[in-house]
C-alpha cells in the first residue's frame, strides 16, 4: 500500500456535477424568484404550500437516512480495534493514504447472500458497510479484494459523492443525469481501489458477477469479451437506467497481467493450480537369469 494513491479521476464524473449544479442552481435560482415575487405579490397560500412540500421532503429524506443508520448501529457488528483488527487496520490506513481526516465507521452486515458494500453519510458522519457473504470468502482466501472493496468504499467519502448528490439534488428532474453521474462515480472509485490493491481489483469485480465460490473458475478474458460481443438497445439501456456502469466495463479497464494472461485465465490467483504428473516409480528390474534350455533333450 502507497502513502500516494495514483489514482484517476474519471474525467465525466467532473463534467457531470457541472451539468447537475448548473441545473440545480437554475432551480434554486427559480424557487427563490418564485418566492419573492409571491411575497411581493402578497400570494402567502403559494408561499404557504411551497414551504410545506419542501419540509415534508428534507424530513422524508433525513427521516429515511436516519433509519438506515440506525438500522445499521443496531444489526450490524461495528469494526473496531478489538473487532476483526486486520480490517480495522486496513481501513486506518487506506483513509490515512487518501488523507481523510476522520476514519468513517466501519460496520459489518449480514444481507443474506448480497455481495455489495456501500457508504452513506448522515448527520456529519460518513459510515461503511460491508456485506459478510462479500467480505467472508475474500477474507478467507483473497485479503487482496477486501483491500479492494474497502477502497473503493472509501474513494466514494474522499470524493464527498453523497454530499454532492445532496447539493445536487434538484438535477435529478433531469432524465438518466443522476444515472450518469452515478456511473462516472464508480469508475472513479474503481480508480482508487485498485490505486491501493491493484491485486484485488479484477478478482473484486469477478466475484461481484459470479459469486464468491465460482469467481475462481472464470476465464476472465472471455467475460470481458462478453462487453463487445452483446449488442442491441436493452444492453445499452439497462446501463443508462442503472447507478453502476456494466461489470464487463469495469473489468475491462483492469488489463490481465501478462503472467496470468500466458496461462489459464482465471480470475481466482488463489485458486489451486493443477497437480503436475509425477513420475511413477519403476518397478526394480529382475535379475536375469541364465538361459539353461539348451541343455534340455530335444
Amino acid at each position: 500500500m502507497t502513502n500516494q494513491p495514483n489514482y484517476r479521476v474519471e474525467p465525466k464524473e467532473n463534467l457531470y456535477f457541472i451539468i447537475s449544479l448548473v441545473v440545480s442552481l437554475i432551480v434554486y435560482t427559480a424557487i427563490v424568484l418564485g418566492l419573492m415575487a409571491a411575497i411581493e405579490t402578497g400570494k402567502s397560500e403559494f408561499i404557504t404550500i411551497f414551504a410545506t412540500y419542501a419540509i415534508a421532503i428534507l424530513v422524508a429524506l433525513h427521516f429515511m437516512r436516519g433509519l438506515l443508520v440506525g438500522y445499521i448501529k443496531g444489526n450490524a457488528v461495528r469494526i473496531g480495534p478489538h473487532q476483526f483488527a486486520d480490517i480495522y487496520q486496513t481501513v486506518a490506513q487506506q483513509a490515512k493514504a487518501l488523507g481523510l481526516g476522520r476514519m468513517p465507521d466501519v460496520y459489518l452486515l449480514q444481507q443474506g447472500g448480497l455481495l455489495n458494500a456501500f457508504a452513506t453519510r448522515f448527520m456529519g458522519s460518513d459510515y461503511i458497510v460491508l456485506y459478510s457473504d462479500l467480505m467472508e470468502e475474500a477474507y478467507e482466501q483473497n485479503k487482496a479484494t477486501v483491500d479492494f472493496v474497502i477502497a473503493h468504499e472509501l474513494g466514494h467519502v474522499k470524493r464527498q459523492h453523497i454530499l454532492k448528490r445532496l447539493i445536487v439534488f434538484p438535477s435529478f428532474i433531469v432524465p438518466f443525469l443522476p444515472y450518469a453521474y452515478s456511473r462516472a462515480c464508480e469508475y472513479t472509485c474503481d480508480s482508487i481501489g485498485a490505486s491501493l490493491s491493484a491485486d484485488g481489483a479484477r478478482t473484486g469485480l469477478v466475484v461481484l458477477a459470479a459469486g464468491k465460490k465460482l469467481y475462481r473458475k472464470v476465464n476472465t478474458q472471455q467475460f470481458v469479451e462478453q462487453m463487445h460481443t452483446n449488442r442491441g438497445f436493452w444492453y445499452w439501456f439497462a446501463e443508462k437506467a442503472s447507478t453502476h456502469p456494466h461489470l464487463v466495463k469495469r473489468l475491462s479497464r483492469f488489463p490481465e497481467p501478462v503472467a496470468a494472461a500466458a496461462g489459464p485465465r482465471y480470475s481466482g490467483w488463489a485458486a489451486e493450480k493443477p497437480a503436475e504428473p509425477q513420475p511413477q516409480p519403476t518397478a526394480p528390474a529382475e535379475k536375469k537369469q541364465d538361459d539353461v534350455s539348451r541343455y534340455m533333450p530335444r
